[in-house]
């Protein structure tokens, strides 16, 4: 398959059932969707139609991902659970805090230590995405992280 056709090209968030945040929310949103549109890899299996532009909403508290062309052809629509990321979200949320925290008074090996460990929970929230994407979207590592990213912004009270 044609690498370029293997991208996301638009990511919308769904303000009705997600809704419009605060300034220091809506822009942590806005920069993981500018992160994931910079740099992705991400297809559906079965499917060379892509670009692909993806919306995402909320439905009885489970991400919903629609998937289509850039002409607005339907090509897949998955509902993801969220109750597989609760732990990773709150403890991902408790270790962002203490880093950001630490920037103000701790020591560098302090702020490198927790930042170590923010890392690890990040990777391991992007590789539970993709496990739980496996066989409906096909996503790389890196494109996982910004993903995570994106879905932790939607939780984040700013």
């Amino acid at each position: 398959m044609d690498d370029r056709r293997c991208r996301l090209v638009s990511v919308t968030l769904d303000e009705v059932s997600i809704g419009r945040g605060n300034p220091d929310q809506e822009h942590e949103r806005a920069v993981a969707i500018w992160d994931i549109l910079e740099d992705n890899t991400f297809a559906v299996p079965g499917d060379d139609g892509g670009p692909y532009v993806l919306s995402i909403a909320l439905v009885d508290k489970k991400l919903a991902l629609d998937i289509r062309r850039e002409d607005g052809a339907p090509v897949a629509f998955h509902v993801l659970s969220l109750t597989p990321f609760r732990r990773v979200i709150k403890d991902y949320k408790l270790v962002c805090d203490s880093y950001y925290a630490a920037i103000r008074s701790a020591s560098p090996a302090q702020i490198e230590a927790i930042d170590m460990g923010r890392r690890g929970l990040h990777d391991e929230a992007s590789q539970l995405l993709r496990e739980r994407l496996q066989g409906k979207i096909d996503i790389n590592f890196d494109t996982a992280r910004r993903l995570f990213t994106l879905i932790f912004a939607l939780h984040w009270k700013g």
